[in-house]
């Protein structure tokens, strides 16, 4: 593909992100695979296929009522990717390990990267980083969930 089309690409992953699961089906391949660090530490995990994309936003939009992300800088592309860096605002509903009563309905900001490879007009391969450390240190948790050192 062009870079033109791929860059035709950013709107549609922003309206995804920003809860229309439905635009998933449009642009993001069957065979989808998804390089991800979890927000609260540990290694870099696979997701693999567009419905459990489409399961991990709901999830991030339960956890967050009113969350919206815009594009920041970008988008960048080449013939094979799409580059996004990305902002993200909502409010805490609750769900993440570690983080205290008193951290729900707390207003929270936090940004990534998304680096999309792009095959056929399709979504195919997604790199996310995103700053967990900050959201973590926003929602105050202290522990990571799996065990790890205690970041005070």
């Amino acid at each position: 593909m062009s870079s033109r089309t791929n860059l035709a690409l950013a709107p549609s992953w922003t309206q995804l992100w920003n809860g229309d699961r439905a635009v998933a089906d449009r642009i993001v391949s069957d065979d989808f695979v998804t390089h991800l660090a979890p927000f609260t530490g540990g290694g870099t995990q696979e997701m693999r296929g567009r419905e459990a994309l489409k399961a991990w936003i709901a999830d991030m939009h339960r956890a967050f009522a009113d969350l919206r992300f815009t594009i920041d800088v970008g988008p960048i592309s080449d013939d094979d990717h799409l580059v996004i860096r990305w902002g993200a605002r909502g409010v805490y509903a609750g769900g993440f390990p570690g983080t205290s009563a008193s951290a729900i309905g707390k207003e929270v900001s936090f940004t990534g990267t998304d680096i999309l490879r792009v095959s056929d007009g399709n979504v195919v391969e997604y790199w996310v980083n995103a700053d967990g450390l900050d959201l973590c240190a926003q929602l105050g948790i202290t522990e990571l969930a799996s065990g790890g050192e205690s970041r005070e």
